[in-house]
């Protein structure tokens, strides 16, 4: 008896432990509920419909989420998340629903600070007393409670902003100033995660404690951040050239239809130019620290690894990273790279589960600026001024006037603005894109495809651009030592423009007089305004129609062998094959405009209006094809090895051969018998024409970079390339160029240790470098001969038969040679504040010397020769970069800050002057294309202030 006593005792004494820990529950938690029962009630009362079957409790607490707009906290392992569970609900309240899904699982829920907190049921049911109290303490609910703690930096002062958040849910906070936090758990098996910019994040068990102090590290491989260069990869911190780079995710964030224009302002350095606003021409013009020679500025373009591709075309998110190679760091690509390289990436498949991103952004596009113009009113009083200060009687009436003021008549005093007849306010333009990327360690995967559609400003208009395209990059490994990667991609660009160029177009907008019509009341097309033109007319498909069709597939293949014996040696070879296919179609049909002589009516009393026809008196039709192949190879050998965490060195040579050839094609036929019939065969015989041409080229390339660091603290690289460009003769084919720089990490001496809280990272760096430039007129070494096409040199023979004569086009210049960049940089990079704030300023030197000019001003043309280009100019080019950028987050809100200056100036240092020309009138020692005005002193506006004038 007493053994039993003491047994239901013990019952007795678990069962006011169980009541209490309920009231106290209750007590804890009724506070709150009775603080915000309001907010709660109408929390659980928001509809949800739900429809599914087997699927695990947490994801369906995701969709719960989603739909109600809530958050739930709760443990994983406490409440079985990972239970499949089903549950059909159609517009149910929340409380109703969670009710219907919670309570067979045997679990409680209750709004807590905005939050459902998610714990097990006690059943007693389920325990008999005549168990043990062992089991107990499992079936009790665990206790909600708050946890304290202090984040610090691996000095023990305190971090603030850092992000805590509840593993398995969305709750979290932020530490304060003094890096302190307060977290409501649900019970002893909750995992916080401490997480901060440049720090390792931390995962922590509560426990049964109430505090929890956290030191995070130093993320060194955040500082290492890898930035993609040359036939390769460098960490940031030990670059010594000057390199500016952007992530994709950036560029993403503003989704223009070209490319080239979200780059604008991002990559200090590089000065983007919008060449066009018209769909399809809109690209951008670049420009690396200015312009620096008196030919082509165009900087090299590698996308993936492969020159001479565009960029402009590509999509924003397909992109992991834009590098810019401004200095000595371009030497690597030699012949190409005197105005700087851009390097582009496009992004990688990560091992996981598979990853779909849908992105869609739609925008409308409208003129900056609209020039304004005359009404018809002030126009012909303009008119009138004229005629009267030429001495002539004014050509229009007070009375004629004052009609086209009020425009009673639109027949007879039309008042038209020629930009608003011509142009919608915006003109539309979309982007879509679908993305997968996943894959497991032996394959990873992105694959993507989109499109693009961009409207003209006019209306009715004939101009648009529409482009299809998709990509694949697959990353592989076929065993321990060997990865490799393809890279498929291709896209399709659609062009239709009207028959007149935007430049015409615009031209007849400013020429276009307000007293005229654009169109006719009736509807009909206005008149003839000037040389047979009228933009309403012109902009539309009624003249025919230029359609411009390009295909390009870009393909490259990659294999990289680690080689086992010896350690730190690799080998990497690829393969790339790019096509681009262009297919132009020019229609060009008669138009009708509306021409009325102010005085015919018909028996109505309806104005008459005479037809004229304008444009071409038969349909013509022009065909251009082109087709554009370019193989490149290459081969890479590397080598890094570490010594002691001392010295670190890395070797890579490469050897590179390019090929490839480019044919075209064009026919051309007028006097069709139908405008419905648009194809060649249509044609008449007469007045046709047809030609083509092929061309070839190939480039052989050497080349290779050294890396040498001591303590990541002295940093030296030595870069190099042998080029031979099929555009020079034989003897002067190829080119050394090299490219040497410097870096001190300052931050790295033991001097600077007092300082290294506040500035963490502090870095100089110089570097000199020769880089080439090819970018002329090919095959100048070599006399060119041409079929002549003026009718003055075709001559009969032989019963009518005609012959054209084969004469020199050109004299050929055997001694022409490369085209060379003397490159110099010196630099500061900086960080502060753990990596928040960072600051980069940079002077750079650059004489351009060997540049091809004709001597055309010391030999006159009136010698009669033309005389070939010469490697004789010489421009000094010199300016400054300043970057500055800070980032931060602020919990899971993270944001960042950048701002950039640019300035350069050049001059001409030589070139081709006239001799014996006034100093006043050469262009030597002054920036190129300076034009020669006069000086002005004023503007005289009568002769008392000619005659004050000393």
């Amino acid at each position: 008896m007493k053994k039993t006593k003491t047994k239901r005792c013990t019952h007795l004494y678990m069962l006011m432990k169980i009541s209490l820990t309920q009231f106290m529950l209750l007590l804890v938690f009724g506070v709150t509920a009775m603080a915000s029962g309001t907010s709660a009630q109408k929390l659980l009362s928001r509809s949800v419909t739900l429809n599914v079957e087997q699927t695990e409790l947490k994801n369906i607490l995701n969709l719960i989420e989603k739909q109600a707009d809530v958050k739930f906290a709760f443990s994983q392992k406490t409440i079985g998340a990972h239970r499949q569970v089903s549950i059909h609900v159609s517009e149910k309240s929340l409380s109703e629903t969670l009710n219907m899904l919670l309570t067979p699982l045997d679990i409680s829920y209750q709004v807590l600070s905005g939050r459902i907190l998610l714990t097990p049921k006690v059943n007693e049911k389920k325990h008999s007393f005549t168990e043990g109290p062992k089991e107990l303490p499992g079936r009790l609910m665990p206790l909600a409670r708050e946890v304290r703690g202090v984040v610090s930096d691996e000095s023990g002062s305190g971090l603030p902003g850092v992000s805590i958040i509840l593993k398995g849910t969305q709750q979290g906070t932020v530490t304060d100033a003094e890096g302190r936090y307060t977290l409501t758990v649900p019970d002893n098996d909750a995992v916080l995660i401490f997480s901060f910019v440049g720090y390792i994040s931390q995962e922590v068990t509560v426990g049964s404690r109430t505090s929890v102090e956290v030191r995070l590290e130093v993320d060194q491989k955040a500082l290492e951040e890898v930035v993609v260069v040359g036939y390769g990869t460098q960490k940031a911190a030990t670059i010594t050239g000057s390199v500016s780079s952007v992530k994709g995710e950036v560029l993403d964030r503003a989704p223009a239809i070209n490319l080239s224009n979200t780059m604008v302002g991002r990559l200090p350095g590089l000065v983007a130019v919008t060449r066009s606003g018209q769909p399809g021409s809109d690209g951008s013009t670049f420009r690396i620290r200015g312009a620096n020679t008196l030919g082509d500025n165009s900087p090299l373009i590698v996308v993936d690894g492969v020159p001479n591709r565009g960029l402009e075309r590509l999509m924003p998110s397909d992109i992991e990273s834009v590098t810019v190679l401004k200095d000595a760091s371009a030497a690597i690509y030699g012949a190409q790279a005197a105005n700087g390289v851009i390097l582009v990436t496009t992004r990688k498949g990560k091992q996981g589960k598979p990853q779909i991103t849908l992105t869609h952004n739609q925008g409308w596009s409208a003129p900056t600026v609209i020039p304004e113009t005359a009404d018809a009113a002030t126009y012909l009083q303009m008119l009138n001024e004229i005629y009267l200060n030429n001495g002539q009687s004014a050509r229009y009436t007070e009375e004629e006037i004052q009609h086209y003021r009020e425009g009673k008549d639109p027949w007879l005093y039309p008042n038209t603005n020629w930009y608003d007849a011509t142009f919608r306010n915006t003109s539309p333009q979309r982007m879509t894109n679908v993305s997968i990327s996943g894959g497991q360690e032996s394959l990873q995967y992105f694959i993507s495809a989109g499109t693009n559609f961009q409207d003209a400003i006019y209306k009715n208009s004939a101009t648009n651009y529409k482009q299809m395209n998709y990509r694949v990059n697959l990353d592989g490994q076929l065993s321990k030592y060997i990865k490799y990667g393809v890279r498929l991609a291709g896209r399709e660009e659609n062009r239709n423009y009207p028959t007149r160029s935007a430049s015409d177009i615009f031209t007849m907008l400013r020429r276009g007089k307000p007293n005229m019509h654009a169109y006719w009341p009736n509807g009909l097309n206005g008149p003839d305004i000037e040389y047979g033109n009228n933009p309403v007319v012109v902009t539309t498909n009624q003249t025919g129609y230029d359609r411009n069709k390009t295909t390009v597939l870009e393909n490259r293949v990659n294999i990289d062998v680690q080689i086992p014996w010896v350690q730190g040696l690799s080998v990497n070879a690829s393969a790339a094959l790019d096509r681009g296919m262009v297919n132009d179609k020019l229609w060009r049909i008669p138009w009708y405009l509306y021409s009325w002589d102010r005085e015919t009516y018909d028996a109505e009393g309806n104005p008459v209006l005479t037809v004229g026809q304008k444009g071409f008196s038969n349909p013509e039709l022009q065909q251009d094809m082109s087709d554009r192949k370019l193989l490149t190879v290459n081969t890479l050998l590397n080598y890094e090895k570490s010594i002691k965490d001392q010295h670190y060195f890395k070797v890579m040579f490469g050897v590179e051969r390019i090929s490839g050839d480019t044919t075209s094609f064009f026919a051309f036929r007028k006097h069709f018998v139908s405008t419905a019939l648009d194809e060649l065969f249509a044609g008449g015989d007469a007045e046709k024409n047809n030609g083509g041409s092929t061309s070839v080229m190939a480039r052989l390339n050497y080349f290779g970079r050294a890396n040498y660091d001591f303590r990541n603290k002295y940093l030296f690289e030595f870069v190099w390339r042998y080029d031979g460009s099929y555009i020079f003769p034989e003897s002067r084919r190829f080119g050394f160029f090299p490219g040497v720089s410097l870096g001190w990490r300052l931050s790295e001496e033991n001097f600077w240790q007092p300082l290294k809280q506040v500035a963490g990272d502090v870095k100089i760096r110089g570097s000199w470098g020769q880089t080439g430039n090819d970018r002329i007129t090919t095959y100048q070494y070599l006399a060119s001969y041409g079929f002549a096409s003026a009718a003055k040199e075709i001559y009969v023979f032989n019963e009518n038969v005609e012959s054209k004569i084969l004469r020199e086009l050109r004299i050929p210049n055997r001694n022409v040679t490369w085209e060379v960049a003397n490159q110099s940089n010196i630099a500061l990079d900086a960080s502060f504040f753990k990596n928040k704030l960072t600051f980069t300023a940079e002077y750079f030197y650059n004489l351009r010397t060997n540049i091809l000019w004709n001597r055309n001003a010391s030999v006159p043309s009136s010698s009669g020769l033309t005389l070939p280009r010469e490697n004789i100019g010489e421009v000094i080019n010199r300016g400054s970069e300043f970057q500055v950028g800070y980032r931060d987050n602020i919990g899971d809100f993270s944001y960042s800050l950048s701002a950039n200056f640019n300035f350069n100036k050049n001059k001409i240092r030589f070139w081709d002057e006239t001799p014996g020309v006034p100093d006043y009138q050469k262009s030597t020692g002054y920036p190129m294309n300076t034009q020669l005005y006069y000086k002005a002193i004023g503007i005289f506006s009568d002769q008392q202030a000619v005659d004050a004038y000393p």
